[in-house]
């Protein structure tokens, strides 16, 4: 059986580009999950959650309940950097934005990922006491992956993207990923394959502008034992512009069309499916 999901944040709300991928994964899928990625637990509103479900059903899609919430997870995620941890794949990393854009500044040659500028593992080096030092002083940090001694650990990987077969993973697209911070338990892409796979997701269908993300998530995959599920990114729909489309342009938003007469058939019919 096709598993898909949906996986929206509840920071705004839904607009044509939602549409969209929600729908693109509702019909390339036999079970259709729905999750809610609010462990930004600052911008996320329980009002853009109700208007998620609201403009799903109006849509025509329906999903499996219970619906998941990333905020609900915590023990999850926790488990799962107990075990990177305990695999010696992760270490603290007490730089501030401002340190690693100087960092990256001063170095000849600084490498790029698909973000920008690759963390240069300022804090990989420190001593174990340097960094109990740090922590019992108080000092803020971000737990990282060290993705040099990972890839080391699994080896040669790859994961199957639809249209395109098997592909090569390259680890080091991100360099040492954040795996979680003091205000955040998770980061997106290791919340993201524990919940694919607690889930049973079989195939990811997002856009392709998160195509680089599969080959850091297929590298935790592989370090946490978790299931391998298939992907399809499909095309970004653009607005008028050329740009993606942004939940800060109200006048997109499934609530506006829909106020304005739209029905499911007409966005439908924009939609390019």
């Amino acid at each position: 059986m096709i598993v898909t999901r949906f996986a929206p944040s509840p920071t705004g709300l839904l607009h044509l580009g939602h549409a969209f991928a929600a729908t693109k994964s509702f019909e390339a899928g036999e079970r259709f999950i729905l999750r809610i990625e609010d462990l930004d637990r600052a911008r996320s509103r329980e009002e853009f959650v109700a208007a998620i479900f609201e403009d799903l059903r109006w849509l025509g899609i329906g999903w499996q309940e219970p619906v998941l919430r990333q905020s609900e997870r915590t023990a999850a995620y926790r488990a799962a950097l107990h075990k990177l941890d305990a695999l010696g794949l992760t270490y603290p990393c007490f730089c501030t934005r401002k340190d690693i854009t100087a960092e990256i500044t001063r170095a000849a040659e600084a490498p790029s990922g698909p973000d920008g500028p690759i963390y240069p593992g300022t804090c990989r080096s420190l001593t174990q006491s340097e960094q109990d030092e740090r922590i019992a002083a108080s000092v803020p940090y971000a737990l990282r992956l060290n993705v040099t001694k990972a890839a080391e650990q699994v080896g040669s990987l790859t994961f199957q993207e639809q249209g395109q077969g098997l592909l090569r993973v390259r680890p080091d697209l991100f360099g040492d990923i954040v795996l979680a911070r003091k205000d955040l338990p998770a980061s997106y892409h290791l919340a993201v394959v524990v919940d694919d796979a607690d889930q049973d997701i079989t195939m990811v269908t997002r856009g392709e502008d998160l195509f680089p993300a599969s080959h850091v998530q297929r590298l935790l995959q592989a370090l946490l034992g978790l299931p391998e599920p298939h992907y399809a990114h499909h095309k970004v729909i653009m607005d008028a512009s050329g740009r993606k489309f942004s939940k800060r342009d109200k006048s997109i938003t499934l609530r506006s069309l829909r106020e304005r007469g739209w029905t499911p058939a007409r966005i439908r019919a924009t939609l390019p499916l």
